[in-house]
């Protein structure tokens, strides 16, 4: 009952929209996991860190590789170390639970509180991984083979999955979750985001960053467009360094910060030599 009645309202240090926090609420009260997707940078790891500050909750934080297994999320069994034992005559391998290390999986399921479990760019991993996840993401347990023993949830986490869309994610995989598309920010949207990580930035920096900044993402040559983190890092470059900000388009200073790939840096290039400024673009 506890745990129907918590909600979501968004945190002091994150800016969530309306959509994106019903859809946190949703999927808390269906008890299922919340799949977020958005380009990088548009806060979907931070989103499930604000949840898990806002509710008073633990955050345990699943980062998936291209090598993850879903099996390392739920235990592991470590043969080696229980063979060492057996060698050396050190421990008691018989106690085989001895030599069972839960993974992140595991030990929100195991917790004497409810959690907020974070499963990080899942969309990193091979197409099998999510496939692999439904029994325990539906039934909240996991059967240990070495021990015989199920592990159930004693308080089922708040499940928060995130992905790039580097992969399409299977169908069975998308019907057990609920979905959200975080949108990039707008200007005003954005303005807030600002505020709240700079709150006494002088306003003549934060206008002529933005619109810089929403200049080059129009920029349909660039490859990889600056993200929010990005900004935010480069506004902060901005008020460590003082430099003038009337310009800030023209002059790009710490233009790496902001621009990533080479290329891109050659359109910046590109554009500037043909003229193009704040006033005209």
């Amino acid at each position: 009952m506890t745990e129907m009645m918590n909600r979501f309202s968004g945190s002091d240090n994150y800016v969530v929209t309306d959509d994106l926090m019903d859809a946190v609420n949703i999927s808390m009260a269906l008890k299922k996991p919340l799949l977020i997707k958005g380009e990088p940078g548009t806060g979907k790891t931070m989103l499930a860190e604000a949840i898990a500050e806002s509710l008073g909750m633990e955050l345990i934080v699943w980062s998936i590789k291209s090598t993850t297994k879903a099996q390392e999320g739920l235990y592991v069994y470590d043969t080696v170390q229980r063979l060492y034992d057996s060698q050396f005559g050190e421990g008691d391998v018989k106690d085989i639970g001895a030599y069972i290390k839960l993974g992140k999986l595991g030990e929100a399921f195991s917790s004497d509180r409810q959690v907020v479990l974070l499963i990080d760019e899942i969309d990193k991993a091979d197409l099998e991984f999510p496939n692999d996840l439904l029994w325990e993401l539906d039934k909240m347990e996991f059967y240990i083979n070495e021990t015989k023993e199920t592990v159930k949830a004693k308080h089922r986490p708040i499940v928060i999955i995130t992905s790039n869309a580097e992969k399409e994610l299977p169908d069975a995989f998308l019907r057990r979750c609920i979905f959200h598309y975080i949108e990039f920010p707008d200007r005003e949207k954005m303005e807030e985001i600002i505020s709240v990580h700079f709150g006494d930035i002088d306003r003549k920096l934060a206008e002529n960053a933005l619109e810089a900044f929403y200049k080059i993402r129009d920029m349909k040559e660039l490859q990889k467009k600056p993200s929010t983190s990005e900004l935010l890092d480069w506004i902060q470059a901005l008020m460590i360094s003082g430099v003038k900000v009337d310009n800030l388009f023209e002059d790009m200073p710490f233009r790496g910060v902001l621009l990533k790939k080479n290329q891109d840096l050659d359109v910046f290039e590109e554009i500037k030599t043909k003229g193009y400024s704040l006033r005209n673009w």
